[in-house]
């Protein structure tokens, strides 16, 4: 036993041992908790219907154990007396180190409340991927307070520091008054959803369909083909027409028939449309009448709609209609007209 009353580096070596002998007893113990207490809650876990539970093993799994391995590494050499600078030095090492766990547990329970948020609403898996962007800019936040908590641990007038940021942020944020209006435009999409990826979209004389929102800007793919960039106040500051929700589309069209068209044809021809357009699958007839005395004919006005707002669907309704119309004109010797004008010469003779 008089051995392990020697003295190395400041410590006995029945010291050394005790402290070897709890990092290995505490590594030991937590590896066995990790592979048969933490296995088993994981199995139970995917047999429940609620998210929480699995959310809870994650938090362990990630954050927790790792946290502990550490802990259990500090604690066996913290039984060791060490010099002042190196004991002040893993002290500081230790804050950092659960700082950094501290806010994964933070940054996990904020991402798990978003997703959870997002699926009670029932919004697209593609509008979940959104949550990253929220989640950067939260980690943002997150470190600038750890900072700040770590500098006040370590010694450092907090005070200070925080009145130059603040003189200094006043004058970022004035320099980047346009990123910022973009950042807090893209939450306001995030929130209020006027639009997601995939939908398809009218901004102005611009169309297409949103491919990514991000923090400052917005994608979208146009109709011919090009991607378009907006930015985020771009979009929530414009009047957006969002094709995807639509739940049916109305149809409106004017036909124009020739002034030598008999009365009693005349008569007949809002009965023909409505005949044509409620042969077609789909679409729900509204009305179609006369309309007006124009420069040059006579207009007819057809309205119907259509019970998708699939585009495609409602173009080949509308060439079926339109096929059928000519046909059953060309028939009955009903004549289109076109723009036309009459000149009359005046005969001094």
């Amino acid at each position: 036993m008089e051995g392990l009353n020697q003295i190395f580096w400041g410590n006995t070596l029945y010291a050394y041992v005790i402290a070897l002998g709890v990092i290995v007893i505490g590594l030991i113990a937590l590896r066995i908790i990790k592979s048969i207490v933490l296995h088993r809650l994981r199995k139970w876990a995917e047999r429940t219907v609620n998210t929480v539970d699995d959310f809870i093993i994650g938090v362990i799994d990630r954050a927790i154990m790792p946290a502990l391995y550490i802990t259990v590494i500090y604690g066996g050499i913290h039984y060791l007396v060490l010099p002042v600078k190196l004991a002040n030095g893993m002290h500081g090492v230790m804050v950092l180190i659960n700082t950094f766990f501290v806010l994964r547990v933070l940054t996990m329970l904020i991402e798990y409340a978003l997703i959870s948020y997002l699926q009670k609403r029932s919004y697209a898996d593609a509008r979940r991927s959104e949550v990253k962007g929220i989640l950067m800019i939260i980690n943002l936040v997150l470190w600038c307070i750890a900072i700040v908590f770590l500098l006040d641990n370590f010694g450092y007038n907090v005070t200070t520091i925080i009145t130059s940021l603040g003189i200094g942020g006043v004058a970022i944020a004035l320099a980047s008054q346009n990123i910022l209006s973009d950042l807090f435009c893209y939450f306001v999409i995030f929130f209020d959803r006027p639009f997601e990826i995939g939908d398809a979209i009218l901004v102005g004389d611009k169309s297409g369909t949103v491919m990514e929102i991000g923090v400052k800007t917005t994608r979208i793919r146009s109709t011919s083909g090009e991607e378009m960039i907006f930015s985020n106040k771009q979009l929530t500051d414009s009047r957006i027409h969002n094709f995807k929700r639509m739940e049916k589309r109305r149809i409106a069209f004017v036909l124009d028939v020739v002034y030598e068209t008999p009365a009693d044809v005349i008569e007949e021809i809002p009965a023909i449309l409505k005949t044509i357009i409620t042969a077609q699958e789909g679409i729900a007839f509204d009305r179609a009448h006369f309309a007006t005395y124009g420069p040059y004919s006579l207009k007819f006005e057809v309205v119907y709609n259509v019970l998708t707002s699939d585009y495609n669907k409602y173009m080949d309704i509308q060439q079926v209609i339109n096929l059928a119309i000519f046909r059953e004109f060309a028939k009955r010797g009903i004549q289109f007209a076109y723009p036309t004008q009459t000149v009359f010469n005046a005969n001094n003779n």
